[in-house]
């Protein structure tokens, strides 16, 4: 088993929270007893599951989420869903764009209707828990990235002392149109870090320029290196150089970089 210690004291951008984060993620696909289990040998002891299940014909079975805590530090982590889902669910009708209840703006549908399902009761539990000035975190993958995003902005605008110190997401879809892009580059600079591993479809979903991508984009190239910066030509040369690795199965590449693994053995390989 992977050893993950947590900073409870850290407040700014570090690689090695990053990859506690990434873990922190991977952790939300897993059942409660486990993320309990998990979470108190990181040191939170306090630790709140929520599943919240969604009606035909919505294409998600439900929304999970959970909130770990201790007196320095308070981690909100959503789980995403399989790379194909995910994939087809973004290329249909659930892209229509939604009007922002928390602020300017539009938002993709899907991810509004998937949030708004636990987001009350997740703020109720971060406005009791957060009693001793914590720092706060929300981290996802995949789905899960793209409702990290959103709760942070979501949370921020409806209670401002929640201002979350970072938002850590891996894999993370287009969420909203370039107007509540930019306000949310204004409200969070310095503390969202999107990563994008190499040739991940998602994060090239739903299309643009009616969606757009927050800032501050890490990228894992080709050779599993942690890059900060990336020009458009050297992006492009090295999505190439990734796509033709496996060629015995060239198209998989999208879908084999989405997985958390992929992420998570990134992020192994940066620390040591």
């Amino acid at each position: 088993m992977t050893a993950i210690s947590f900073d409870h004291a850290t407040t700014g951008y570090s690689l090695a929270h990053a990859r506690c984060l990434a873990y922190a993620a991977d952790l939300a696909y897993k059942d409660e007893d486990r993320v309990r289990a998990t979470a108190n040998g990181w040191g939170f002891d306090r630790v709140m599951s929520f599943r919240v299940p969604h009606t035909p014909p919505f294409p998600l079975q439900d929304t999970q989420a959970y909130i770990a805590a201790n007196d320095d530090m308070i981690v909100v982590a959503f789980r995403g869903t399989q790379p194909e889902e995910l994939r087809d669910w973004l290329s249909d009708a659930n892209t229509l764009l939604a009007p922002y209840a928390a602020g300017t703006g539009m938002i993709h549908s899907g991810f509004y209707r998937a949030l708004e399902v636990v987001h009350p009761a997740m703020l109720r539990t971060l406005e009791e828990w957060r009693d001793n000035g914590q720092s706060l975190w929300f981290t996802g993958h995949s789905l899960g990235g793209a409702l990290a995003m959103l709760a942070a902005a979501r949370t921020y605008f409806e209670d401002p002392t929640l201002l979350a110190d970072g938002v850590y997401t891996f894999g993370q879809p287009r969420t909203c149109c370039p107007q509540l892009a930019a306000a949310y580059d204004e409200a969070f600079k310095g503390r969202m870090f999107r990563f994008v591993n190499n040739n991940d479809v998602v994060p090239q979903l739903p299309p643009a320029p009616l969606f757009r991508h927050v800032a501050e984009e890490r990228y894992f190239d080709a050779k599993g290196r942690l890059r900060e910066k990336m020009s458009l030509a050297g992006g492009l040369a090295d999505r190439l150089m990734g796509r033709t690795t496996d060629l015995l199965a060239p198209g998989g590449d999208g879908i084999r970089d989405h997985f958390i693994q992929s992420y998570l053995a990134n992020f192994d390989a940066n620390a040591r």
